[in-house]
């Protein structure tokens, strides 16, 4: 007998949604196929027609939460970038909020600032054809000191929740960033 497609991407969707619930209250490890189905209202038999385990339900999670290319802002091009760039990633990070906050979080999946740092390093060298404008080495690191602060500064403005509105945090990331720092990155000489 084939399930209709509407329903079996609902069943699937209601699967995700409980064990999103209880991984919000506790670690995977904690975490049984049989309360997933529970509290989904199925049974057991039901969650493996959809799922191998309990970890592909966090694995399907965070490869959905990783931001496709075209979701990443542009990266600025003027020797003097504007903060665009940042408040398109902080406009990216609201967005995915509701899984970003748990999985960058305290109970997270370490992996997962990893993978995200990855994604978004390949895509912005990949669209942008960085590596030819400066080495490949320092461009690794640059990106990998830009984004590490980027993600660690709005996880402590997400989670935390101190005072500064995004525009606040915006222009505080954009002078931590510093001018030259982008140059850099984008080719251009370095001003004295």
């Amino acid at each position: 007998m084939n399930k209709q497609p509407e329903i079996t991407e609902q069943t699937r969707s209601n699967l995700l949604e409980a064990f999103w619930s209880l991984y919000t209250e506790k670690r995977i490890d904690q975490i049984t196929v049989k309360e997933i189905a529970a509290r989904a209202g199925y049974n057991r038999g039901t969650f493996y027609e959809y799922f191998a385990d309990v970890r592909e339900c966090l694995d399907l999670i965070e490869a959905r939460s990783l931001p496709r290319l075209d979701e990443l802002p542009p990266m600025p091009v003027d020797p003097v970038p504007s903060p665009d760039f940042i408040e398109s990633f902080i406009r990216l990070y609201k967005e995915k909020f509701k899984y970003y906050d748990v999985l960058l979080g305290d109970r997270g999946d370490p992996s997962f600032q990893r993978r995200l740092i990855d994604c978004i390093k390949a895509a912005i060298v990949n669209s942008h054809k960085l590596s030819e404008v400066i080495g490949t080495v320092e461009l690794d690191y640059l990106l990998e000191y830009i984004l590490s602060g980027m993600i660690g500064i709005m996880r402590y403005y997400f989670h935390i929740q101190p005072k500064g509105s995004p525009a606040e945090i915006v222009a505080i990331i954009y002078r931590l960033m510093g001018r030259n720092m982008m140059q850099q990155i984008l080719g251009f000489p370095q001003k004295p």
